[in-house]
């Protein structure tokens, strides 16, 4: 199968390229390159198509058997920095980028969804058909995007969502501002397992890999099966509260011990998942990783890397630092557009 992968470049494209290539299909590319200075360790080199997914036209995808939709604005924090931008990338983008596909021919569309759409829902464990209720920009714009693209949906364009839990683990694009990866990654480098709420939230937690491996499953599967349907995606064993991801966190890395910030307070982000559904309709898809295995992958690698705390608290593992850095460098405008290309030396090393 010739698959189109917005996003590429990101944290999640990183990971799922490899995936792809690996179970046989022909992968292109499509990314802007916002984050190409942010590498952690080399990422896969694949033809691709440097675009803004807002500038997206038919042509671009004529030829695709499917597109595999990644690219978007991917946090909460980044999403708060303006809202109108986030809804611009996130849903309107989003839909551009379906629209195009389907007037171009392209069969199968698979959104990288996301349960930050469940929002605030404190202790039930949620299934698909569970209400929305997102709590930041970010969650609201995974909803409209999922109402435009379904929209869409008919006997020759085939969309399906993926709601992926909250990511971690090692990739390409490092992120250092998702839970599991933050947490590790102050354990290693000052030593302190650094809490930021009370710890108490709920949240469903999925390795880079295992959601890597629902796109290939969802690309694989009959679209009798897949069509129009959203799927949560993770496994339905791993939620955790985050003081308990904290605990299993100081117990990997020696010497370490859990701290709460001076400021640490409740978190509304609050929500867990049943991902049954996924599994019982497709089979092949096989999640094999729990957050103790990705908590040590992590500290091995970071320890490798020679991680310091101005990695983890600098611009280039966190993506709404490494944006405001751009902005005020005059190479990004607020839309998060290009006004001209960037070369960041003091960010482009890490580990190879």
């Amino acid at each position: 199968m010739r698959v189109l992968v917005t996003g590429h470049r990101g944290y999640l494209g990183g990971v799922v390229v490899p995936h792809l290539r690996a179970a046989g299909h022909d992968v292109v590319g499509l990314d802007s390159g916002l984050f190409d200075a942010c590498t952690f360790v080399r990422p896969p080199e694949v033809p691709a198509l440097d675009l803004d997914i807002r500038d997206v036209e038919p042509e671009h995808f004529i030829g695709f058997d499917a597109v595999v939709h990644l690219a978007g604005i991917s946090n909460d924090p980044l999403g708060d920095l303006d809202a109108d931008v986030t809804f611009d990338i996130n849903h309107r983008g989003a839909a551009r980028v379906a629209r195009a596909a389907k007037a171009a021919g392209v069969a199968r569309f698979v959104q990288s969804s996301s349960c930050s759409l469940y929002g605030s829902a404190g202790e039930e464990l949620l299934d698909e058909s569970a209400e929305f209720n997102p709590v930041t920009p970010y969650g609201v714009s995974k909803v409209l995007a999922e109402d435009a693209i379904g929209a869409l949906a008919d006997d020759d364009f085939h969309p399906t969502f993926l709601r992926n839990g909250t990511a971690y683990g090692v990739a390409p694009h490092l992120r250092i501002d998702l839970v599991v990866n933050n947490l590790t990654a102050f354990a290693v480098a000052t030593g302190e397992v650094l809490l930021k709420s009370n710890g108490r939230a709920l949240r469903p937690l999925v390795h880079v890999d295992d959601i890597s491996r629902a796109f290939v499953a969802v690309l694989a599967a009959p679209l009798d099966v897949v069509s129009g349907e959203a799927f949560n995606v993770g496994r339905s064993g791993e939620n955790y509260r985050i003081r308990d991801v904290a605990a299993i966190v100081e117990a990997a890395v020696p010497g370490s011990r859990v701290r709460f910030a001076e400021d640490a307070g409740p978190d509304i982000r609050n929500y867990r998942v049943n991902c049954d559904k996924l599994a019982e309709a497709v089979p092949a898809y096989e999640p094999r990783c729990t957050v103790t295995i990705g908590v040590e992958e992590l500290a091995a690698a970071y320890t490798a890397a020679g991680l310091t705390l101005d990695d983890v608290v600098g611009p280039r593992y966190l993506r709404i630092r490494y944006v405001e850095h751009l902005i005020e460098r005059g190479v990004l405008t607020p839309d998060l557009r290009w006004r001209a290309p960037v070369t960041e030396p003091s960010l482009a090393g890490g580990a190879s």
